[in-house]
């Protein structure tokens, strides 16, 4: 049996509705952006990811380009709003900083209200989604058994092309975006990837006492639902992750988050200031850094503190030791 189509076909009736629903809208972009449309699509295009590495990589990698540009988009949005909101209760804030950000929500939705307008997502009777179907429809898909393995391969790639990004620069960074955010991105599809394929990737607790995972074992995360794996139904054959190197995993991509989220901040404020005041660079990280206060790391302060973090946990070899392989039976977790 042939489980591919059911996992796009879960994700693709849940975009549809959304896209159903914002076509009606005056402003089909906001309306995707407000109800979370961009989770069905980062499912879609690593559902599209997988299966471009896997088989029918032309057809695939087209259908990843088509996600990933609303994808892409939502996200923007998602970048200036997100921070025009966070400091607008800060008064020190100068007022010119969140115009600019407002500015440039506004100009990311128009955008999208284009790209969806352009690529046929918003006409009557939902023409891209109609031709992905066909697509898909057409596609070479493997048994169950054989997908499996070929999952199996995926992830062990994807986890070395992650330890090599990492060691090309051992572990020091330079660019919020390019380094640490790019690192996350890569570390956070391992994860996305057992929830997009819908029940065939499961956990195993060992039941090994593994001492320098405790700490990453946090309430938080051991208590989150995004470490719960969907159903296994009526899945035949297994992918098998080890839970507590998974949970590790998850604390990383959480970590990574806040240290993230706190230097796109600084470099969001320093872009609006310098389009807006003409001043140098020194002068606006001085400025921004009145604003945001003492407690407020700076830029290379966070980036520091991303390399400790990263330089620990990639020397334990915990990416090394996530999968644990093709299963016929799921084990219980």
């Amino acid at each position: 049996m042939h489980k591919g189509p059911q996992r796009f076909e879960f994700f693709l009736l849940q975009l549809e509705t959304k896209i159903t629903s914002a076509a009606k809208q005056r402003n089909p972009a906001l309306y995707l952006y407000q109800n979370d449309a961009r989770t069905p699509l980062f499912m879609l295009e690593a559902l599209s990811k997988l299966y471009s590495d896997v088989h029918n990589k032309k057809k695939f990698s087209k259908l990843k380009e088509h996600f990933k540009i609303l994808e892409d988009a939502i996200g923007a949005i998602d970048y200036y709003d997100s921070i025009a909101k966070n400091l607008a209760t800060n008064k020190k804030v100068p007022v010119k900083v969140i115009e600019y950000l407002k500015a440039q929500t506004r100009e990311k939705v128009q955008y999208l209200n284009e790209v969806l307008i352009e690529n046929k997502w918003t006409v009557t009777g939902n023409e891209r989604i109609a031709k992905i179907r066909k697509k898909l429809g057409e596609a070479d898909w493997l048994k169950e058994e054989d997908e499996i393995k070929e999952l199996n391969n995926y992830y062990g790639k994807a986890i070395y092309d992650i330890i090599a990004f990492t060691q090309s620069t051992l572990y020091h960074f330079d660019n919020m975006e390019l380094d640490v955010h790019e690192l996350r991105r890569k570390l956070r599809w391992l994860s996305i990837y057992a929830q997009a394929l819908q029940g065939c990737v499961q956990l195993y607790d060992s039941g090994n006492n593994i001492v320098h995972l405790k700490k990453y074992l946090t309430k938080p995360i051991v208590t989150s639902p995004f470490n719960k794996m969907p159903e296994a139904g009526d899945c035949q054959y297994f992918l098998m992750l080890n839970k507590n190197y998974f949970l590790s995993l998850s604390w990383m991509i959480a970590e990574l988050g806040k240290l993230k989220d706190d230097g796109l901040q600084i470099v969001a404020m320093k872009e609006a200031l310098l389009q807006t005041e003409g001043a140098t660079e020194a002068l606006v990280l001085k400025q921004i850094y009145q604003a945001l206060g003492t407690k407020q790391l700076k830029l290379d302060k966070l980036l520091k503190s991303a390399e400790v973090v990263c330089k620990t946990y990639f020397e334990e070899h915990n990416l090394e030791n996530l999968v644990i392989g093709a299963s016929k039976i799921k084990k219980e977790s």
